[in-house]
């Protein structure tokens, strides 16, 4: 249903917007730093399901509202922007106790799989530079003479799910990887917990304050 061509042309245009860090990744990489490899691994399993549940939107027609309507896209924006500064605000405050979980609990993440990856799917969901890509870029790769464009949509929006999905998880190891070394010491490790928290609150910041303002 969807040609060669098309999908091609379009896991190009995924890749070149995937390739430069957006909130996604940076998130990935704070909870990764907060927690550990498990962690980030079920951050970015959430995080592409919640990008998935854009794509579905828009082949229901509901992320082209989204993108067009200032006040939905801000409030969707801002409700993200303000889980992350929440999330990080967490990791902050239990950095002391990454090293005492570590201990009672060898090899489990500090916060339970289920919510983890539920933490991936808002921040997935409410992320503003998908909630664009998706309804204004890939709306533009369907062919309509071809019909069915709800399918098409949903099949060309796997690519980029993919795409996402291999780049942040090597993103979510690298940083995990420099972790381990942090964790050594328990000095280290609330240092980089620290870290990890306030680089979800300045995330959550960056988001709130740029993006479309029309």
């Amino acid at each position: 249903m969807v040609s060669t061509d098309r999908v091609l042309a379009f896991a190009l245009m995924s890749l070149l917007v995937i390739v430069i860090p957006g909130p996604s990744v940076l998130f990935v990489i704070g909870r990764a730093l907060a927690h550990g490899r498990r962690t980030a691994l079920a951050t970015v399993l959430g995080s592409v399901l919640g990008s998935y549940v854009l794509v579905v939107a828009v082949a229901l027609g509901v992320g082209t509202l989204v993108e067009r309507s200032v006040a939905v896209f801000m409030a969707v924006k801002l409700a993200g922007a303000a889980y992350l500064v929440y999330l990080g605000v967490q990791a902050f405050r239990h950095r002391k106790e990454l090293r005492m979980g570590a201990e009672a609990a060898p090899g489990q993440p500090a916060r339970g799989d289920v919510r983890t990856v539920l933490d991936g799917v808002v921040v997935g969901m409410t992320n503003p530079k998908a909630i664009v890509f998706f309804a204004a870029v890939l709306p533009q790769f369907v062919d309509h003479s071809a019909g069915g464009l709800p399918v098409q949509m949903l099949l060309l929006g796997l690519v980029p799910i993919g795409i996402g999905l291999v780049t942040d998880t090597l993103w979510g190891l690298g940083a995990a990887a420099a972790r381990t070394w942090f964790a050594r010491s328990e000095r280290r490790l609330s240092l980089i917990g620290g870290a990890g928290g306030f680089a979800m609150i300045g995330l959550g910041v960056t988001v709130a304050a740029t993006g479309r303002a029309d």
